[in-house]
């Protein structure tokens, strides 16, 4: 069971900038389970570290850090990126037949 997880995120669905998405991020996964609170239902969880993320500038430096630490690891690889259009003028371009 690992404890930390690490990754890249991928862009949101609601812009097409890749800003926040270069770096790789550290996050802790849960070691306590949730519990409901009885009078709201909202999800409680006495485990604070749960809301740490750490960011690094490449996946080097991140299983470096939770080496050192010894924390248990495991790497969520980025999906490869499609080529987007290269021009407005592809839009109306005719396809080729498959």
């Amino acid at each position: 069971m690992a404890d930390v997880r690490i990754y890249r995120p991928a862009r949101t669905a609601m812009q097409s900038g890749l800003r926040k998405t270069r770096r790789w991020r550290l996050e802790f996964l849960a070691r306590v389970p949730q519990s409901v609170e009885t009078l709201m239902g909202w999800t409680a969880s006495n485990d604070t570290a749960e809301q740490v993320t750490m960011t690094f500038p490449n996946r080097a430096s991140a299983v470096r850090f939770a080496e050192t630490h010894g924390l248990r690891y495991e790497i969520a690889d980025p999906a490869d990126q499609r080529p987007g259009q290269q021009t407005y003028a592809d839009n109306f371009r005719p396809q080729s037949p498959m």
